[in-house]
Parts: structure tokens; C-alpha cells; sequence
């Protein structure tokens, strides 16, 4: 009878793991990468809905007519290159023989349907194309597009997944794709599995797996684990406490690439004493960004934030920025200029007669935030600021910024998606968007430049006028800057040729292969 148990209780135990090609519900000849990710789709497989197109991306299956490398150098893909006929007109010759998974032609008209699809007034993310005017084809491999003035960021914008180019012919978006990808979809289950196959006739290089199964994992440690036991070849986003500990296996390999992500804190500034620029400044001195990284990251899962931008995006004038070094007693002298100070002598710093109190509010969606936000309620409290940390739901903190309902959020962002400055700078920092209504800010001078930045064409003008908004949001502290996220990814030792992306929605090509061990 303990016999019996025995066996039944080893074979669950190696029923998950992967044989040596990671063949699992394929055949024994089948090459199949199993992968574990934090995030993927729920209700819908439209990459034009919200930023769905990520996963879609991330997945292999959508492609878009411009594209950024390995180095974050924006590259043609769908399109072969373009042209500025004028200052407002944009032609873009496609790449010729293209296929969609459902075998119909990848052409200026599907090009126009896909645009016009984020164009709809209906999509939720259309105002940040209102910049088109109009988009018509020219013929079966060329595309004209126009803004209603001039707008450098034009193809820059096109590499956004929101604008990956789709099949007409598809007939359910919600439930179907059709793309122009390495791999095709197979089976979807709404924020638990996606799997594709490889696309035997894709456009590029042939893809070297034939089945890749995606599992959305949002617990880190269980991603971690099922990393471990050979469940999975891929694990991304390995908590920061089990880099050490995995690395050390011969069967794994931690990589890690700085990225351009930011963890920030909206502040609201129509709150007082937070409408006080000294105030802002000095919650900006009293963190200690430095700690936050070597205790709620475990010193490996990013690096202090300087200004918005890491330095490894090149419209990034952190070289320009003075940092907001930890400084207690510069927060305490910039504080008592507010007339915030400890009357009582009890350590408690009183605004108007009463504590100064903070709440830095964050999300459960991403698990490194709470931490974080622990940390520097704590760093304020050492100076004497009231502060907690208040842990919601997503949409609870979208509720809190959208009503105006709070003190500061820590959120975790994406600053480049578009490898222009443009597209963070204009939705975060220019008078009347959305998240400049969250914080109430608004410069006339950051106004000026931003519509500068965008209308000139001339590089080297527009990186001075968008190193004039770091160094105005920076000293304005709208919002704080705490640290720039590395992507830490773990792999097995048979994974060969698979690369992080610092653009964060390239993840499974068609260079990644599993070799025997």
C-alpha cells in the first residue's frame, strides 16, 4: 500500500515538469516553450483596446509598421520606410508578401482599417491620436498619412501596439486574431493561458519553436517556483528576494536589462499643504531612494531615479538635473518655510495646528509597489511626517485619483512605449490631460516647449525643449521620481536566444529555441 502512494504521489510530482524539448500536450517531435508572465489578457484579444496590444505583442502574434530593437533603436517591421512629403504629410511604403495567420494579404488597406480602428471616437486611447487627421491608401504598398500640423513624433507613434496592423477579415477580435507574427493563436483562456503556434508563413526568419504556452502568473514567488520545478522555461519578473538563490542553480540563468520603467508618485497638488512646491520638494528629499532599492527591491530590482527619464533613453536630461539626494534636514528647512515645523517638541512636524499627515496610496497589481510604499511612509515618519501606506485594488486607486481622493499614489509606468518623449511628457505634464488633472498642475512654460517639442523637426531643437519640461518638472515635483525598474527574467539552460527588450512588448520572436540539455 506505501508502495502504491509512493507512486502515485512522484508521478504528480514530475507530471509538470518538461522533458529536454519541453513538449507538453504536443508531440514527442513538438518543440514547446512553456512561459510564466505577470500580465496578460482577460476580456478581450483586441490589441487596440486599452493596452491589450502589449500581450498581443509580447505573444508574437501583432506586428506594427515600425518596431524598436534590442538597443531601442526604432527599426522598420510591417513598413519598409517613410517619407515626409511636407510638414503635415507622412508616405509609408510596405513591406511587400506579407500574410495574415488567415492566409489574406497585409496591405494599405489593412494598414487604414487598423488605424482607422484606434481613430474610432469610441476607443478609449483615440484622443492620443487625434494629432491624424486623415489616412488613405495609395494603391496596394503605400500609405499616406496626415496630421493636422506638423508632429514629429508621427512614426514614432506607429510603433505603439495599439496600432498593430490586423486582418479585415477578422470576425470576432474579442475571441480571435489574425496577425503578422511568428506565432499564431491556438487557444485563449480569459488571465490564465494563451498558446500559439509557429506561423509557417511568416515573413522573417523561420520561427525555431513550435509551440509556445503562456500561463499569466501574478504571484511572483509562484512564478519563481514553477521556474524551479521545471514547470516553466521562462519566468518573468522574478522577485528580487530569489535572484540569488535561482542564479545559483547550474539549470537556470537570471538575466536582468535596465528599462525604461518608472515608478513615480502622483502628487496632488490641490490639496494643501502639497499646492507648496516646498512642500513637494521636501517629501522629494526625505526619501531615501537609495534605501528603497536595497530593501524593498533587494538591491537588484532597479536603480534610483534621478529625473522621469533613465539615463539609458537618450532624450533623457538626467545629466542636467541637480538629484534629490536623501537630505532630512534640507525637507525640515524647505518644511519650515511652509510653516510646517514641531511646535510641541513631540517629533511630530503640525500644519495648522494639527499633524501633517501624508497617505501614499498604491495598487495590489504590481508586487514590488507595496514594499516601496512601506519603505518611504517610513523615511517620512522619520522626519516627522504622519504617513502610511494605504494598499487598493487598481480600480480603487483610479477611483481615489480620478475624485481627486488623495495625498500621493505610487504607480509603476512605462515612460517610453513610443521611443518618443512626446508621448509621457504632453499625456503628464501639458495643462488639461488626464493626469495632469489628477495632480491639478499646470506651467505655461512646460506648455510651450511640449508644443514646441512636437512641431519641429529638428532633433537637437526639440532635445532642448524637452530637457527645458525634465528640468521644469523636476523642480516643480508634480510628480516624484523614485526608481527605474531592471527587468529580471529567469531562464532555463536549454532557452537559447532569447533577449529582454528594454521596450518592454518584445518577449517571444522567432530567434528563441530550445536545444537538448
Amino acid at each position: 500500500m506505501c508502495m502504491i502512494i509512493f507512486v502515485f504521489i512522484f508521478s504528480i510530482l514530475t507530471a509538470g515538469c518538461l522533458s529536454q524539448q519541453g513538449n507538453v500536450g504536443g508531440t514527442d517531435s513538438d518543440s514547446v516553450l512553456r512561459v510564466a508572465q505577470t500580465f496578460g489578457p482577460s476580456n478581450t484579444l483586441d490589441p487596440a483596446h486599452n493596452w491589450y496590444g502589449w500581450y498581443m505583442r509580447q505573444a508574437g502574434i501583432y506586428q506594427t509598421l515600425f518596431s524598436f530593437d534590442e538597443n531601442m533603436e526604432m527599426v522598420p517591421e510591417l513598413a519598409v520606410g517613410y517619407e515626409a512629403v511636407n510638414d503635415t504629410a507622412w508616405k509609408i511604403t510596405l513591406r511587400d508578401g506579407v500574410l495574415f495567420h488567415d492566409g489574406t494579404s497585409m496591405n494599405a488597406d489593412a494598414v487604414v482599417y487598423s488605424i482607422n480602428r484606434v481613430l474610432n471616437p469610441d476607443n478609449s486611447r483615440s484622443g492620443q491620436y487625434d494629432f491624424i487627421e486623415d489616412v488613405y491608401a495609395i494603391g496596394d504598398s503605400e500609405v499616406m498619412l496626415i496630421t493636422h500640423e506638423p508632429y514629429a513624433p508621427t512614426i514614432a507613434s506607429l510603433t505603439d501596439p495599439i496600432v498593430s496592423i490586423i486582418s479585415p477579415q477578422i470576425d470576432d477580435i474579442s475571441r480571435k486574431a489574425s496577425g503578422t507574427g511568428p506565432f499564431m493563436l491556438e487557444s485563449f483562456i480569459p488571465n490564465t493561458r494563451l498558446v500559439v503556434t509557429k506561423n509557417e508563413n511568416y515573413w522573417g526568419a523561420e520561427p525555431k519553436i513550435d509551440r509556445a504556452i503562456i500561463e499569466y502568473v501574478r504571484d511572483p514567488m509562484t512564478r519563481s517556483m514553477k521556474l524551479e520545478a521545471g514547470e516553466v522555461h521562462l519566468a518573468d519578473n522574478i522577485p528580487g528576494s530569489e535572484v540569488a538563490r535561482l542564479n545559483a542553480k547550474d539549470s537556470i540563468n537570471i538575466l536582468s536589462e535596465e528599462t525604461p520603467r518608472t515608478a513615480l508618485m502622483f502628487v496632488n497638488t490641490n490639496r494643501e499643504p502639497l499646492n507648496d512646491v516646498r512642500v513637494r520638494q521636501a517629501i522629494s528629499y526625505a526619501i531615501n531612494r537609495q534605501q528603497v532599492v536595497d530593501t524593498a527591491l533587494e538591491g537588484v530590482g532597479g536603480t534610483p531615479a534621478v529625473g522621469l527619464f533613465p539615463s539609458i533613453f537618450k532624450w533623457s536630461g538626467n545629466d542636467e538635473l541637480e538629484p534629490y539626494t536623501h537630505n532630512p534636514e534640507k525637507a525640515l528647512e524647505l518644511l519650515k518655510q511652509a510653516g510646517i515645523e514641531d511646535t510641541s517638541g513631540d517629533g511630530l512636524l503640525e500644519y495648522n495646528g494639527e499633524p501633517f499627515s501624508i497617505k501614499i496610496t498604491t495598487h495590489t497589481g504590481r508586487e514590488e509597489l507595496r514594499p516601496v510604499a512601506e519603505v518611504m511612509a517610513i523615511q517620512l515618519n522619520d522626519i516627522g511626517i504622519k504617513s502610511r501606506a494605504v494598499i487598493l485594488e487598481s480600480g480603487a486607486v483610479n477611483a481615489d485619483l480620478n475624485n481627486g481622493d488623495f495625498d500621493l499614489v505610487l504607480q509603476s509606468w512605462g515612460v517610453a512605449p513610443t521611443g518618443d518623449p512626446d508621448y509621457f511628457l504632453n499625456q503628464h505634464f501639458a495643462s488639461g490631460n488626464t493626469y495632469t488633472r489628477w495632480t491639478g498642475y499646470s506651467n505655461s512654460d512646460v506648455d510651450k516647449w511640449l508644443e514646441l517639442g512636437r512641431t519641429t523637426s529638428d532633433e537637437d531643437q526639440r532635445m532642448e525643449y524637452y530637457y527645458n519640461v525634465q528640468k521644469q518638472i523636476h523642480e516643480d515635483c508634480p510628480e516624484l521620481f523614485v526608481f527605474y525598474y531592471n527587468k529580471i527574467n529567469g531562464v532555463s539552460d536549454n532557452v537559447e536566444d532569447y533577449v529582454i527588450y528594454p521596450n518592454d512588448v518584445t518577449f517571444l520572436t522567432e530567434n528563441i529555441y530550445l536545444k537538448n540539455r
